[in-house]
């Protein structure tokens, strides 16, 4: 089952998809060769970070929002120039979670709750406690820029690609879904750079969220479909680095860089 989300502090959870069994490895050249990759560096912006304290979930949703409009301005023009069609997405909050959303069936979790749909093109979020602590400690900032990098995506034409790759195995599966989740994170982090200098944040900033990613991998026990928590930090330190789109290519990855 396909996975197409991000909850709470300790990783993700998504959007279940089913899937057929057929050849592997990846060889789709919308995942492994999209323009998205050769598109370049993403421009440093300014973006202005609302006040936020812990515990006031008034005080994140107008961050959140906030930093999606950031994410806006920094996105469209680059998309743009890649040739990539741009579009904004919709932020909706959900105190308690439906149902049903996105045409599937949500499952009853604790904490927060975060998904991107595809065909409403939408970030839908639920805040619990988790995501309401810490929240001087960029999570916040890079959990919605990763959210964001799903939209991105989407755009781009990696999730339909993605929800259409074959695989023979679960294990297979749970690849192609940390490939997905892992690249999140590096557009994640890719706009957390080009924002950097202008919220006033540092490196001292950047090694509290990769302790915080490196805690949030995946567990022994769990289903593997997100990274261990090194790896997260791993490709989110790549797209960090290089703030270029092109450094967040998981899917052309080896096995072992998506463990």
């Amino acid at each position: 089952m396909r996975i197409r989300m991000i909850i709470a502090m300790a990783g993700a959870a998504a959007m279940l998809l089913t899937g057929t069994a057929h050849a592997y490895p990846i060889k789709d050249s919308t995942l492994t060769e999209n323009s998205l990759y050769g598109s370049g560096r993403l421009a440093d912006s300014t973006c202005t970070e609302p006040p936020i304290k812990d515990g006031s979930r008034a005080q994140a949703k107008r961050y959140i929002r906030a930093v999606v409009g950031c994410l806006d301005t920094a996105w469209e023009g680059h998309l743009t120039a890649a040739g990539i069609s741009f579009a904004k997405p919709k932020v909706v909050f959900f105190d308690k979670l439906p149902k049903k959303y996105c045409g599937y069936t949500l499952e009853t979790e604790p904490g927060s709750y975060a998904m991107y749909c595809l065909q409403s093109r939408t970030i839908m979020i639920r805040l619990g406690r988790d995501w309401l602590q810490g929240t001087d400690d960029l999570w916040m900032l890079h959990a919605t820029g990763a959210l964001y990098g799903s939209h991105v995506m989407g755009l781009a034409g990696i999730v339909t690609a993605y929800e259409k790759a074959p695989y023979r195995n679960k294990g297979e599966l749970h690849e192609q879904n940390r490939r997905y989740s892992l690249q999140s994170d590096c557009l994640g982090a890719v706009f957390v750079r080009s924002v950097q200098d202008s919220l006033g944040r540092g490196s001292r900033d950047w090694k509290k969220l990769t302790g915080v990613l490196k805690a949030s991998g995946d567990h022994k026990g769990e289903d593997r479909t997100f990274g261990k928590g090194s790896t997260r930090v791993s490709w989110s330190a790549r797209g960090y680095a290089e703030a270029d789109p092109g450094a967040c290519n998981t899917w052309s990855a080896p096995s072992s860089k998506v463990s």
